[in-house]
């Protein structure tokens, strides 16, 4: 099944050419739209997603629903990446390790139960 809209977001991002939308007044939102969710204005335009984020919430998950069955245990986290967060699955980064403020950056990685493409979030190199 495609989602066109999340699909090519998804795809920019493995790339490494991730973005964002961004309306005349500053907003940030993500793909797919037509309009700005904040103050609803028809005109959008793509903006470079930033390199790093920050991770502003996080859950340790050992009870997952059954599309993540093979995942558990992990770590799922909201960041900050400049005017948007994005909810992604921690890779790479024991869940010990995973603390409010930790700099993160974003990656497509692949579920292990379903074989569907998901977003990542790996320790931000320095």
């Amino acid at each position: 099944m495609s989602d066109t809209g999340y699909d090519e977001w998804l795809a920019a991002i493995a790339d490494g050419e991730g973005y964002y939308l961004a309306c005349p007044d500053g907003h940030g939102s993500l793909p797919p739209r037509r309009s700005c969710p904040h103050c609803g204005a028809a005109e959008l335009t793509a903006e470079p997603l930033p390199e790093t984020g920050e991770v502003l919430t996080f859950t340790e998950v050992h009870v997952p629903a059954p599309n993540f069955a093979d995942e558990a245990p992990y770590v799922t986290a909201i960041a900050s990446f400049g005017p948007v967060k994005l909810t992604g699955v921690v890779r790479d980064l024991p869940a010990d390790e995973v603390d409010l403020g930790t700099t993160v950056s974003v990656d497509v990685g692949t579920n292990a139960t379903t074989d569907e493409r998901l977003l990542v979030f790996r320790p931000a190199s320095e």
